[in-house]
């Protein structure tokens, strides 16, 4: 078989209506969101809710904490996460796209079985760089009762992202948090001996620098329809600290990295997948895969709204060893 990777692209598909059709099938968030029902699981959400400039009820996307009240409201009402809370400045992630990842991700399992989503604790899925909102993990446990492992460099972080997982019954047997301790290594440190993921999946800091970081505030304040006054530093309404949102070499430089340090772990996981953002990341990318000798992999295009992304995913699994993998972990 040969070692060339395959990237087939998905076609996005972007309509202007009620209904966010660009998003997953299974996506929650598909419908305008219903404020009544949001408010209802989540009553603080109610003050910062106000009608648009086109009838309708919205929040002010520009102010922090209407985000934040919006996702926990969120939270609260999909996937019955009663505590979630993150120190200021953090990423407050848009939950629809984080949904989206992990749906697609669930397809591309349900790919090698037979179209069924393999659910349950049994599905073990490493979070590289979980985030003090600990997004990822709380929505593929209450979707799929994945168990998740999630990584991180940050130790305030990691100690929001323990608070969150401690603060919802159950949770602490469905979450397993680690300290990445050695910086820039990705993989090394985290993945244990012995240990088998399903899935790996990673949403890198895509920025080069901190000034491109800010460049990427200030054109999503001109899109808010908020520009800045001349040397005002913009607010970030999403949040990030500098490991969220940049780093040396940008997602290209990290993404090249997790693909060479996954080559000496080929049969611990069956994808390994990351987020791209920048479609000028994709040559590099696929340089590094082809380096590494995977076996297989794929692009998937997602859309939200005019944002357009993708996963990349790959495998250093044979089609014998694909089945084997299948009929051990994904039968019972």
């Amino acid at each position: 078989m040969s070692n060339k990777p395959h990237h087939p692209k998905q076609a996005a598909i972007r309509t202007p209506v009620a209904e966010k059709t660009d998003l997953h099938p299974r996506n929650a968030h598909r419908s305008r969101y219903d404020f009544a029902q949001l408010i209802a699981a989540s009553p603080e959400l109610a003050a910062f809710v106000a009608i648009n400039a086109y009838g309708n009820e919205s929040i002010d996307f520009a102010d922090p904490a209407a985000v934040k009240a919006l996702n926990r409201a969120l939270l609260k009402h999909h996937y019955k996460v009663g505590y979630w809370d993150i120190p200021a400045q953090y990423l407050c992630p848009p939950i629809p796209g984080r949904a989206d990842y992990l749906h697609y991700l669930a397809d591309l399992m349900a790919g090698h079985n037979g179209g069924k989503v393999p659910r349950g604790a049994g599905i073990q899925v490493l979070d590289i760089g979980v985030g003090a909102n600990c997004i990822y993990p709380l929505i593929g446990h209450s979707s799929y009762g994945w168990h998740f492992t999630g990584s991180e460099i940050d130790p305030a972080a990691l100690a929001s992202a323990q608070a969150i997982v401690n603060g919802n019954p159950g949770l602490q047997d469905a979450i397993t948090l680690r300290l990445q301790a050695a910086p820039p290594a990705i993989l090394h440190g985290v993945i244990q001996p012995g240990e088998w993921y399903d899935l790996c999946l990673c949403n890198p800091p895509f920025h080069g620098s901190h000034a491109e970081a800010v460049a990427g505030t200030q054109r999503k304040w001109k899109n808010l329809g908020r520009a800045e006054a001349a040397g005002k530093q913009p607010v970030l309404n999403f949040g990030g600290q500098a490991g969220e949102l940049w780093c040396d070499g940008g997602e290209e430089a990290f993404i090249s990295r997790m693909v060479a340090e996954s080559a000496q772990w080929p049969a611990s996981c069956f994808w390994y997948t990351s987020l791209v953002s920048k479609a000028t990341s994709l040559p590099a990318i696929y340089r590094a895969l082809a380096e590494a000798g995977v076996v297989e992999s794929k692009t998937i295009e997602m859309a939200q709204g005019q944002k357009i992304s993708r996963i990349v995913a790959w495998t250093f699994l044979d089609k014998r060893q694909q089945q084997a993998w299948r009929l051990h972990r994904w039968s019972a």
